[in-house]
C-alpha cells in the first residue's frame, strides 16, 4: 500500500528575526511545514517538547540557552531528531563539536540564501528517508 509521504515538520530557532524569516521561507519552499519558530535555545527546547517535530534547525549563538546546549537537550528527549546547526562561526572545532553532539548537518550563516536553499535541499532527501525508515520500523 502506498502512503503519501507526510510533510517534514520543522522548528526554526535563531535569535535574529530576519534570519528566521529567510530560513522559514526556504524550508516552506522545500515543501516542509514550519510548526514553530524560536528566538532562543530555551524556547526551542520548550517548543520541541510540546510539538515533537522531525527536524530542528538551530543557530548556535542564541540567548538564554545556546543552540548546542539545546541540541543536547532535544536529542535527550528524542534521539532520532534530525538537527541542522547554523552559525556564523566556521571554525573546525565548532563544526566537529556540533556533529559530535549529534547534529546531522551544519550550515554557515554567512552563506547566501540561494546556497542555503541548495544545502537544505541536499539534506532534505536524507531527512525524508530517515523519517520514512522510522515510520516503517
Amino acid at each position: 500500500m502506498n502512503h503519501a509521504p507526510s510533510k517534514l515538520r520543522v522548528i526554526v530557532a535563531d535569535d535574529e528575526f530576519h534570519v528566521r524569516q529567510v530560513i522559514t521561507a526556504i524550508v516552506r519552499a522545500l515543501g516542509a511545514d514550519v510548526v514553530a519558530e524560536a528566538a532562543d535555545g530555551a524556547q526551542a527546547v520548550e517548543l520541541f517538547t510540546r510539538l515533537r517535530p522531525d527536524v530542528v534547525i538551530l543557530d548556535i549563538n542564541m540567548p538564554r540557552m545556546r543552540g548546542d546546549e539545546a541540541l543536547v537537550r532535544i536529542l535527550a528527549i528524542e534521539p532520532h531528531t534530525i538537527a541542522i546547526m547554523m552559525t556564523a562561526q566556521d571554525t573546525a572545532g565548532t563544526v566537529h563539536d556540533c556533529l559530535d553532539r549529534g547534529a546531522s548537518h551544519y550550515i554557515l550563516k554567512s552563506t547566501g540564501a540561494e546556497e542555503i536553499q541548495r544545502l537544505l535541499a541536499e539534506c532534505w532527501a536524507d531527512c525524508e528517508l530517515t523519517i520514512q525508515q522510522r515510520e516503517v520500523a
